[in-house]
């Protein structure tokens, strides 16, 4: 094989105890008597099937493929690296794994990002400048020691950062990415958790402007998503840390509480000199808060390149366009295209429900929720939008007859497919068994190309729902929601954990079956875009998170962007060169004429 092309085997997937080594029977050199695919006997556990590994000296590349094709399990890709991939990988995992070329750079006080889809090795990357895994350079087999690191990267930016973490003089505070799993990585309260954070004596400061002073006594498996997220940005912010990797900030929290952990994050890089790697998927929070910007392409699983540093304009605009102007290196085959349009005009559709004004409480002193009546039209999107703790959730739960009002009747006789906010699956069952329970159309060219295909199903079908990380859980549930059989679809947040590509094709997904099955469905989300893209009319929801909210009648969606941010006191602008929404710098020109013309998100 070429030195530009790579073989990967996903030895979770490889089942050789139920194939019959159809790749190594198949492939032509070895046909010729080469021994190209041959069996990992050596490393296989005792009582276990070997396991195939390949020559990528003797394989013929791309250009064969027929152990991909033939391979009953998808286990195996054969991968042509760009051209351009010059040099050898930063680090590889082992033979047939995964390899990282390039790292980022963190600089201090400055917000480094970085922008990519999940599974490219950003993880690996963050690893590397922590000091806890010492790249390899592509030599697994004999690796080298961090002064041989450091003569790799003499002479570039990394220099300085590298012989820093190479001498221990290097400090890490991270955020991870998936918060819903601290629970079972901690056994106590909020206050016993953040307390064992406290380095900078700032957690005061922090509490404060978290909002989180409400659960500071609560046991951390009592707290909502959007709480968890905040204890985690706040338990990250209050180390004493050189370098600080935060993973997904997003996820969970209203526009609102995004700009509030934008504007800390960029307080203690500026105030402090510390550097900051931020890993997030909201363009609009990625571009306010990021100095600078390094763009993540390749192959999920397989390969992942990190570019050198790009201006934040420059590098969202040419990953949304696929191509990578100074790398010259086309990375989708497609841009990702926002559409620069007034709202869609209102339909004009038949009603599928009308409820009535409906009151919940959850008792003297708790949060109560109060809803305007109004009507769920047949063949429409409706989006719904609010601060987090405002009572979007306990709406949907009322909807689908989880919840019963105090006050209204709810008691229609709709079905109902529910995707709640909180992703809980607990069931040892794979993947294609799980869908296929829920719709007789598993599996069909309409389910393939509609559901499966834009959710990017096929490479999970075999794993256990268990096994799934957050992103993959969403898409699933995503789907599964949509492969049932109902009169409306109750979408909570479906675009957390994914990233930018899968948010857009979640969203082409959700949109284009509301259409051709004439579907009803209601979206909550907090991503501005995603909401325009998907919602014919929109439902604003205000009031005192945590303690009363007030749902507003449907409107359409120009009043509906205007309330909501007008509440929130955020204007959005377009990007001159590709029409994506910007979120206006507080008290800017721009800013100030638009509230002054009363235009907080459309301008056209």
């Amino acid at each position: 094989m070429a030195k530009d092309s790579i073989a990967v085997v996903d030895l979770e997937r490889c089942q050789p105890d139920r194939c019959n080594y159809e790749c190594k029977n198949y492939c032509p050199p070895n046909r010729t008597g080469k021994e190209c695919i041959t069996l990992r006997g050596e490393e296989a556990e005792e009582g276990q099937p070997e396991q195939v590994r390949i020559s990528e000296e003797i394989c013929l590349g791309e250009t064969c493929g027929i152990c991909v094709e033939k391979c009953p399990f998808d286990a195996i890709e054969i991968i042509n690296l760009p051209q351009e991939l010059e040099n050898d990988p930063s680090h590889r995992y082992g033979e047939n794994a995964f390899s990282l070329y390039g790292l980022p750079v963190p600089e201090e006080g400055q917000v480094t990002g970085i922008l990519g889809p999940n599974g490219i090795g950003k993880t690996t990357a963050v690893r590397v400048l922590a000091g806890e895994l010492v790249p390899n350079l592509g030599q697994h087999e004999e690796p080298p020691d961090w002064d041989d690191v450091l003569d790799e990267f003499r002479g570039t930016e990394l220099q300085d950062y590298i012989a820093a973490v190479r001498d221990g003089d290097v400090s890490v505070a991270r955020k991870p990415q998936y918060v819903d799993e601290i629970p079972g990585q901690f056994d106590g309260n909020t206050r016993q958790l953040l307390d064992r954070t406290d380095e900078r004596g700032e957690l005061d400061y922090l509490v404060e402007r978290m909002e989180i002073g409400p659960v500071m006594d609560q046991n951390i498996d009592n707290l909502s998503g959007g709480e968890l997220q905040r204890v985690a940005i706040a338990a990250c912010l209050a180390r004493d840390a050189d370098f600080y990797f935060l993973d997904e900030i997003t996820p969970y929290l209203d526009i609102g509480q995004r700009m509030t952990v934008a504007r800390l994050i960029r307080e203690l890089a500026e105030e402090g000199d510390r550097s900051m790697l931020v890993v997030e998927h909201d363009l609009a929070i990625l571009d306010l808060l990021a100095d600078t910007l390094h763009v993540a392409y390749g192959s999920p699983g397989a390969y992942g390149v990190v570019t050198d540093p790009k201006s934040v304009r420059n590098g969202i605009n040419e990953y949304l366009s696929g191509y990578l102007e100074n790398e010259n290196m086309r990375i989708r085959p497609n841009p990702i295209e926002f559409e620069e349009h007034a709202p869609r005009p209102v339909s004009t559709a038949d009603t599928l429900v009308e409820y009535p004004d409906i009151s919940k409480s959850y008792g003297e002193g708790e949060f109560s929720l109060d809803v305007e009546g109004g009507e769920i039209r047949r063949n429409e999107v409706l989006g719904i939008v609010g601060p987090n703790g405002i009572g979007k959730s306990t709406f949907a739960k009322l909807l689908a007859g989880s919840l019963e009002p105090d006050e209204g009747n709810l008691d229609f006789a709709l079905d109902i497919a529910y995707k709640p906010q909180y992703i809980d699956i607990d069931q040892p069952m794979r993947v294609d068994a799980f869908l296929s329970s829920i719709t007789d159309q598993f599996g069909s060219s309409y389910w393939n190309t509609e559901i499966a295909e834009p959710l990017q199903l096929e490479r999970i079908m075999e794993q256990n729902l268990t096994d799934l990380s957050g992103g993959e859980r969403q898409r699933v549930a995503i789907a599964a929601t949509l492969s049932e059989s109902a009169d409306l679809y109750l979408l909570d947040e479906p675009s957390a954990h994914l990233d930018v590509e899968q948010r857009v094709q979640a969203t082409s997904a959700i949109r284009r079956y509301a259409e051709q099955q004439n579907a009803t469905v209601l979206v909550i989300d907090h991503d501005m875009y995603m909401m325009d893209l998907l919602a014919d009319r929109l439902m604003v929801f205000d009031g005192e998170p945590a303690e009363h909210g007030h749902a507003g009648q449907p409107q359409e969606m120009r009043a509906g962007m205007n309330e909501f941010l007008s509440n929130l006191e955020i204007t959005f602008r377009r990007d001159e060169r590709v029409g994506r929404p910007r979120i206006n710098k507080p008290d800017s020109q721009l800013d100030r004429q638009q509230k002054k013309d009363g235009e907080y998100y459309y301008s056209v």
